[in-house]
């Protein structure tokens, strides 16, 4: 008999990310925001912005913790645990005084739009070119991210086929693999969630 997770003893639902990623060139940005907008909520409404400062750290262990494989076949999305909590704004020296280090850090800027409970991202990631000023970026690469995303509580699967099926209507050619690069250019080693197709413009 399987004992219950901690999360629900404590009253807690327990969370997951549903996670789908790809890329398009910069040239093909303005055509991607504008189907966006027409396929996303409140499409009379102007496009909200975000400007993100990244921090990624790492805590050394004797094991491997987790799957190291998170690439999986073209279409499918990443399902992880979700974990959201309140922080300080001391939370940097609290992972230090715990033992974390910091492995890589970028700078995500672009546009969000939100389609029912799925949130979708088109942005640009940039490098820091002195560790700790986000103020000094330059760009990784000449092409944006696409990231769809939903949390919701655990065992809801419908909802990979929900973003496959969205996805389906930004490709407007074709879709080819994404080679995708170890997080160095990030500055560290980690690699992030591995993106899954890319969106070639017409």
């Amino acid at each position: 008999m399987e004992s219950t997770p901690p999360t629900v003893r404590r009253g807690l639902v327990p969370l997951q990310e549903y996670l789908l990623q790809g890329s398009i060139m910069d040239g093909a940005c303005e055509v991607l925001l504008h189907r966006l907008r027409g396929l996303c909520d409140n499409s009379d409404s102007p496009i909200e912005s975000f400007h993100d400062y990244e921090m990624v750290f790492q805590i050394s262990t004797f094991a491997t913790w987790g799957n190291q494989k998170l690439a999986t076949k073209a279409g499918t999305p990443v399902v992880r645990s979700c974990i959201d909590v309140s922080t300080s704004n001391n939370v940097v020296s609290f992972l230090n005084e715990m033992g974390f280090r910091l492995d890589f850090e970028f700078v995500l800027k672009g546009h969000m739009f939100q389609k029912g409970r799925m949130k979708v991202i088109v942005a640009k990631v940039f490098r820091l070119v002195q560790q700790g000023n986000p103020e000094s970026i330059e760009p990784v690469s000449n092409s944006h991210i696409i990231e769809l995303s939903v949390i919701a509580p655990a065992g809801q699967e419908s909802l990979g086929d929900e973003m496959k099926a969205f996805a389906e209507q930004l490709k407007p050619n074709r879709a080819r693999p994404v080679q995708t690069k170890p997080c160095s250019e990030f500055g560290g080693s980690a690699a992030r969630v591995q993106a899954v197709a890319l969106l070639q413009p017409r």
